[in-house]
Formats: structure tokens, C-alpha cells, sequence
């Protein structure tokens, strides 16, 4: 028995003799795996590679999330070095250490 099948029983017997607690939880439960089941085929990971699948996309979203930490690691490193540039060159201004290069 398929579980469309069961929903059907479930829902009939729920119909026909009032709902207890079980059957309404039975409903449910079924209902909610049913539904599982369709959301996995409408986004393709209904079959046997779909853990594979998934493990990969995973590996994946690793890799950005540490390349984008990188990356503004990096921007925050070269903003740092340009400040403290910049600071010495008004150091060296201020103290009057142009008239050496001259």
C-alpha cells in the first residue's frame, strides 16, 4: 500500500467514524511525508544521487563562506595598511621630514 493509499484509508476512516487523536495524527503524519516526498521531486532530489548531491552543495557553500571570509579579511588588511600609511606620511609632514627629501 502506497501512501497516497494510506492518506485515503485514513481520511475514509476519519469520515466514517469520527476522528480520534490517532487517526487525526495518522492523517498528518502521512500527509506531511507525502508532501515531503513531492517537494523532493519538484526540486530534483528524488533519486539515488541526490545525497551526493546534496554533500557536494554543502562542500560548496564551505568553500564561499571561507573564500568571502578571505576576502574581508583581506579588504580590512589593506584598509588597515592604507591608514597607517597615510598616518605616517602625516607623521612625516607634521614633524617636517619633507625638507630631507628635497
Amino acid at each position: 500500500m502506497n501512501q497516497k493509499d494510506m492518506l485515503v484509508g485514513l481520511l475514509a476512516q476519519a469520515a466514517s467514524g469520527g476522528s480520534d487523536i490517532v487517526t487525526l495524527r495518522a492523517i498528518v503524519e502521512e500527509a506531511s511525508e507525502l508532501g515531503a516526498q513531492r517537494m523532493l521531486v519538484l526540486v530534483g532530489l528524488d533519486d539515488e544521487t541526490a545525497p551526493g548531491d546534496l554533500s557536494e552543495l554543502r562542500e560548496l557553500l564551505r568553500a564561499w563562506r571561507d573564500a568571502k571570509t578571505s576576502a574581508r579579511n583581506a579588504a580590512v588588511g589593506w584598509a588597515v595598511r592604507g591608514l597607517l600609511a597615510l598616518l605616517l606620511v602625516g607623521l612625516a609632514v607634521r614633524l617636517g621630514a619633507t625638507d630631507l627629501l628635497q
